[in-house]
């Protein structure tokens, strides 16, 4: 009953809106110039289906001379197309994938045929390509090539008018392709060549297709450039367009009918397209919902479990086999040195633009921002192109390739690399077994959950054979409960890995809980690198401090205690020589709440407001705000905040023993 009263309330809203929508009048002042508009193309297509004698239109398109057009324009336009693809496709790469001097005359000189009258367009082909063109006597004395007056020359003019349709649509969807797919492949072990082929056209496989369904209807109809360039000689350069021309002269009613034919043609490929030459958005077929987190089915191993350790068929998942210890030297925005055992795994912390990614971009040589010295075990890759490194990267979504099934994506790295692919596919399925994912094999990304595809995107990246891995946020999409599963399968797959990785991470517990080390970035450099437990015990970053649920207050030593970058003073048991830099790490718990100004022993009081109240487990945060110290965290039971009739905006007191305040050297 719930469910058709939702459907129902459903239907009565879309009524509203559409009502709502047709009830929106345009200003006459606009409307009536729009009508006139549409009139004004209309007019002279509905002219052509009046004046149509459509009792005469199969002798009239079955005539010889028709028919023999037809050919000739079919054969014309097919090989502009194939010229097309062959010279444009890489152009519109270039332009969007490549910076370079000139490039903005470069993409001026494609749109010029567009915008350059026809038959301008076959004078400049005569002075470029004819007899007594720039090139023209080369190819007749070099290879007996005659371009004007010959077939090959209408397929030229028609190249030349249409391709910019299909480099323009290209160039778009290209631009609309976020890069990090390539560069994921890329690390993989794809060459560019292979990243263009397998991932980046199919991905663009419906701007492709719009652009070369508009260069083909574009070249079907060329004339004007034909014409100057190719003449009109039937059977040889005379097409569908120079044959209605000639037919307007003698046989009107023919030439209507011929038109009609073209109309029908170009009608029917803008239908097909519905506007994807504009980069509008297209409605398309919803994809199948993402299936929610789920136990393996029956017959699928559980990550870490002991049936995983064998594989599927018995085929274990390989790891490259060897030990690759890591040592980097990294210059540009990040100025650093990385020194690491094999099995290593280093957690990556900082605030936004510390350079936690830059420094993985700089290991996978993506970024010119920075420059990494990189050698892995006794190989210096440093000079190696990112497919060539054996550095595997996850970016924060995973960056599954949508075309490809899980076990497609799994195997893509070992196809990449070489392996046949049986032996490939036995791999990738052994992975997703070990990850707990085998029984989605066959699913494409759209179809799985946020834990499902990282699990699907770590397979791929271990199964790959790296020498460094290098994960970027990988569970930060993920909800708690899917997060904590993830974790312990990283865990457990990462106990095996003979090289380094690093996990870049805004989260304590995965720093915590994954890393055996915590290397904490700030303006590019390294500010502190130690296990979990001393960063958590001694943070040298306000912002780790807060990260880790602490509260940070840099200062100055003084004769009397701290003096607070933001202002106010703080007293602390600990003695430091004046002068020197400190950071106060204040727990949230040796935090005290008062209702009036409390007497005894503490020393750093202050008067302030409640801003904030957040639970966080069992126990509620309580952020305080004063005019004589910077902002501070206290955390107390509920049972107290109640007591003291905690509410944002209550005048409170707060005060922290001098014995609670930990101070960092800086």
């Amino acid at each position: 009953m719930s469910r058709l009263r939702s459907r129902a309330d459903t239907r009565s809203g879309t009524r509203v809106r559409t009502r709502a929508r047709a009830r929106t009048r345009p200003p006459l002042a606009l409307a009536l110039p729009a009508l006139l508009a549409v009139a004004f193309l209309l007019l002279p297509l509905v002219g052509i289906l009046v004046r149509t004698q459509w009792g005469e239109l199969g002798d009239h398109l079955t005539s010889p001379g028709v028919v023999e057009a037809l050919k000739l324009s079919l054969l014309v336009s097919l090989w502009a197309l194939a010229l097309s693809l062959l010279l444009g496709v890489p152009l519109a790469w270039l332009l969007a994938r490549v910076e370079f001097k000139g490039k903005a005359l470069v993409r001026s000189l494609v749109l010029l045929p567009m915008v350059l009258p026809p038959t301008v367009g076959g004078v400049a082909l005569l002075l470029g390509f004819g007899r007594r063109g720039l090139l023209g006597p080369w190819l007749e004395g070099t290879f007996g090539i005659t371009l004007p007056f010959h077939t090959s020359g209408a397929v030229v003019a028609a190249t030349f008018v249409a391709m910019p349709f299909l480099v323009i649509s290209l160039e778009g969807a290209l631009g609309g392709l976020r890069q990090r797919y390539e560069e994921t492949a890329a690390s993989l072990g794809a060459s560019p060549v292979r990243v263009f082929f397998t991932v980046t056209l199919p991905m663009v496989a419906p701007g492709l297709i719009a652009g070369a369904a508009l260069t083909w209807a574009r070249a079907l109809g060329e004339f004007g450039a034909t014409i100057t360039f190719a003449g009109n000689l039937p059977g040889t350069t005379q097409t569908l367009p120079l044959q209605v021309y000639l037919l307007l002269q003698d046989k009107p009613e023919a030439a209507t009918s011929v038109s009609l034919l073209l109309l029908a043609i170009a009608m029917g490929v803008l239908i097909a397209l519905r506007g994807r030459w504009t980069g509008t958005p297209v409605a398309r077929e919803a994809a199948p919902a993402p299936v929610p987190e789920e136990p393996p089915t029956e017959g699928a191993h559980t990550a870490g479990s002991a049936r995983t350790t064998t594989g599927v068929d018995g085929v274990t998942p390989p790891h490259d086999g060897g030990r690759w210890p890591l040592h980097a030297t990294v210059t540009g925005f990040n100025e650093l040195t990385l020194d690491a055992e094999p099995g290593t795994t280093i957690a990556v912390v900082g605030e936004n633009g510390a350079g936690k990614t830059t420094l993985l971009r700089a290991l996978l040589g993506l970024t010119p921002r920075a420059h990494a010295e990189l050698r892995l075990g006794d190989t210096d890759v440093t000079a190696l192109p990112p497919h060539e490194r054996q550095v595997a990267w996850v970016p924060q979504d995973g960056a599954l390739f949508p075309h490809l099934t899980a076990v497609a994506n799994t195997a893509y790295g070992l196809r990449a690399r070489g392996v046949p692919r049986a032996q490939a596919r036995r791999e990738a399925l052994a992975w997703l077994d070990r990850l707990g994912v085998l029984h989605l094999a066959d699913r494409r990304p759209a179809q799985l959950s946020g834990g499902q595809a990282q699990r699907v995107a770590l397979a791929r990246a271990l199964a790959a054979r790296p020498r460094l891995l290098l994960l970027d946020e990988p569970l930060a999409a993920l909800d708690q409960t899917t997060r904590a599963r993830v974790r312990h399968t990283l865990r457990t797959h990462l106990a095996g890995f003979g090289g380094v990785c690093l996990i870049v991470t805004h989260d304590p517990v995965e720093a915590v809980s994954l890393a055996d080390r915590v290397l904490v970035l700030a303006d590019g450099r390294a500010l502190q690198d130690a296990p979990p437990a001393e960063v958590a015990r001694h943070p040298r970053s306000p912002w780790v401090a807060r990260m880790l649920g602490r509260n940070a207050w840099p200062g100055t030593a003084s004769a009397d205690g701290l003096t607070l970058a933001a202002g106010g003073r703080l007293v602390v048991a600990e003695a430091l020589p004046e002068g020197a830099k400190a950071l106060a790490i204040i727990a949230p718990e040796a935090v005290s709440v008062y209702t009036d100004r409390p007497g005894g022993s503490p020393r750093n009081v202050w008067p302030g407001t409640v801003r904030e109240i957040t639970a966080v487990g069992s126990r509620l945060r309580v952020l305080v705000a004063s005019d004589t110290a910077p902002d501070l965290v206290a955390e107390i039971t509920p049972d107290a905040a109640a007591e003291l009739g905690l509410v944002d905006g209550a005048s409170v007191w707060t005060s922290v023993k001098a014995t609670e305040v930990t101070l960092v050297r800086l």
